[in-house]
């Protein structure tokens, strides 16, 4: 394919992109959510493939740095802290109200803290013991968010933080309607249409660091440790970036989460949410970005879709089923079916294993 294929090719799926939710909007604002929802997944996968498919580390707790962005944004954009502590009411009288300028590099920043903070206790950890701890680590955040309630009310336990501000860019306020060229853009349109921006910069971003020499050495940690560091390689280093890098991601998809929703509690930050997420990479193929893209779109719509297909199945077994668990279970089988006939994803990397082997011409 040569660059003036790519670039129609490319500009024919943006403007599809662009014209995705106006279209959907015509059978319901829900499908339209579905699809904000569907991208700030694959946000998350993104960030989660540099770790587990770039480096080849397993972990298991990385919605932990998606509920550190959204207890952040829920935080500095929500009357909670001014409402419980007098000191910050007084320096902001007119109440915390974060600007996204501030928002996506502290969400970034902070994840990023804590992704170091979990990754240097797990240097010398592989395998199924580094997805213990890291299990372990996802589970300790979200039972601190449920807990930091007494003696200082910070998270507000359990009932989580609600009233949070909208999104907002300048004069663009994402709790109203955009009337753009006659056109009504609802808020949840704006959403998606920032966190459509949020993915292709990521994709960018992606793609540079593994076409880079840190991308390159994280492939080499994750083909061959010990060969790796044999080369000279800085593996401490180099994994530790690499858990800050996709603790980024994450961070920023929380704080994004928590403006969309506008409340946040700790039963959005289960296991089965990292389950989910590792689940999106591995199905899609790791450490292939169209594939990661491909298998988060997937796993956060499939789940919306089989509601369709739950409910008559309800209607047939005159409710002895429950239409949540039997959506579970088509979930589950639907995965199965998949990695059975795909066992290294839709998708896989051609870099991921061993190379395809040449065929012998006849002579």
């Amino acid at each position: 394919m040569n660059k003036q294929t790519k670039l129609i090719v490319f500009l024919i799926a943006a403007v599809a992109l662009m014209a995705l939710p106006l279209v959907a909007a015509q059978f319901g604002q829900g499908w339209v959510r579905i699809m904000a929802l569907a991208l700030l997944y694959v946000l998350l996968a993104l960030g989660l493939n540099i770790v587990v498919g770039y480096a080849g580390l397993l972990d298991l707790g990385y919605v932990a740095f998606y509920a550190v962005g959204a207890y952040m944004f829920a935080l500095l954009a929500s009357p909670h802290l001014t409402d419980n502590f007098p000191w910050i009411k007084e320096a902001f009288p007119n109440g915390l109200h974060t600007p996204i300028w501030m928002v996506i590099p502290l969400a970034a920043g902070l994840a990023g803290l804590f992704g170091v903070v979990l990754g240097a206790p797990t240097l010398k950890l592989r395998g199924d013991y580094l997805a213990i701890v890291t299990l372990g680590f996802g589970e300790i955040i979200r039972v601190f968010m449920n807990n930091l309630e007494y003696p200082i009310n910070i998270t507000n336990g359990p009932r989580g933080v609600s009233q949070i501000d909208a999104m907002s860019i300048g004069a663009l306020d994402f709790s109203k309607t955009l009337h753009f060229a006659g056109l009504e853009i609802p808020p949840v349109a704006l959403y998606y249409y920032l966190f459509l921006a949020l993915v292709v910069g990521s994709v960018i971003v992606c793609t540079h660091l593994a076409n880079s020499r840190i991308g390159r050495a994280w492939m080499a940690i994750r083909e061959d440790e010990i060969a790796a560091k044999a080369m000279g390689l800085n593996t401490r280093n180099l994994k530790l970036l690499a858990f800050g890098m996709g603790a980024t991601f994450g961070g920023v998809s929380g704080a994004m989460f928590a403006a969309f929703q506008g409340f946040v509690s700790p039963e959005s930050f289960t296991l089965m949410e990292s389950v989910m997420i590792v689940a999106m990479v591995v199905l899609g193929g790791l450490g292939n970005i169209p594939g990661v893209i491909l298998g988060a779109l997937l796993l956060s719509a499939l789940p919306e879709v089989l509601r369709y297909v739950a409910g008559p199945l309800q209607q047939l077994t005159d409710g002895r089923l429950d239409a949540a668990i039997l959506r579970q279970l088509l979930i589950a089988l639907a995965m199965i079916v998949i990695m059975l006939l795909r066992p290294r994803g839709l998708w896989p990397s051609p870099e991921h294993g061993k190379a395809a082997p040449t065929p012998v011409t006849a002579k």
